[in-house]
């Protein structure tokens, strides 16, 4: 950890208030950054900040529901007109629901949360990156994004869907000094709560038959020291890359 890697710049962290987040806002926070956290829950997120504090440091925290624009708009104004970072790390499960149980408001509301609020805090954010001649975005999609064995399709389309989304903007703003990157973890000991529940017996086993193969699950620090890598000076020339973080399950 370096305390002068990310020293003055401000850092956007959704899903701030548990696992990978909490991980990143705090770790953003002893490195120097101006971090700006939310989520949907507001006694996790006075957690995470009462942490950034008890290390010595300040945070400003948002409770905000990113699938409502009025959400976006509050947590980039309270940036205060200035963005570094992003880090896109909200994301939620889908009982790992198959295509034929799949009901319209689970699929509505996995993409809601896992894509769409990406696009829509990325679109509210990069013209402020644009005009100050750069930063980083970190999108935290899945391994799932790479295959269809780890969940369900309403959170395996999301997550391709990211990494879809990540290349357009690396594409489209590297020549305005702004880099996107996404990190796909594996299975990660977070908070991810009720979504995970398998809703559908049949479609658990047959996703089970992967599951032979996972690695011990990450810690979140391990995945939030990835992001803050990629967010940094140090990956400046690493602009598009989809980085798995999954001890080796895509092997």
């Amino acid at each position: 950890m370096d305390a002068m890697r990310h020293h003055g710049r401000v850092v956007l962290i959704t899903g701030a208030g548990s696992g990978i987040g909490r991980a990143a806002a705090i770790r953003f926070a002893r490195e120097g950054a101006r971090v700006v956290a939310t989520d949907v829950d507001g006694a996790a997120l006075d957690g995470t900040l009462k942490a950034i504090a008890d290390a010595g440091h300040d945070a400003r925290g948002v409770r905000a529901d990113i699938t409502d624009p009025d959400g976006i708009a509050r947590i980039v104004a309270e940036a205060g007109g200035r963005v570094d970072v992003v880090v896109n790390n909200a994301g939620i499960m889908d009982h790992f629901l198959p295509l034929t149980e799949l009901d319209d408001a689970t699929w509505d509301h996995v993409l809601a949360v896992n894509l769409t609020a990406v696009m829509r805090l990325c679109r509210a954010t990069v013209p402020a990156m644009r005009e100050a001649g750069g930063g980083a975005v970190v999108n935290v999609a899945s391994i799932g994004g790479l295959t269809g064995w780890v969940a369900g399709t309403a959170y395996v389309t999301s997550k391709h869907a990211v990494i879809g989304l990540t290349r357009s903007i690396a594409a489209l703003y590297a020549d305005d000094g702004i880099r996107c990157n996404a990190v796909c973890p594996g299975g990660v000991e977070t908070n991810i709560g009720v979504t995970s529940a398998p809703a559908v017996e049949w479609a658990f086993e047959r996703l089970g038959r992967s599951f032979a193969r996972s690695r011990p699950a990450a810690q979140p620090d391990q995945i939030a020291a990835l992001v803050s890598w990629l967010a940094s000076e140090e990956a400046a020339n690493v602009n598009g890359a989809i980085v798995t973080a999954d001890g080796g399950f895509m092997a």
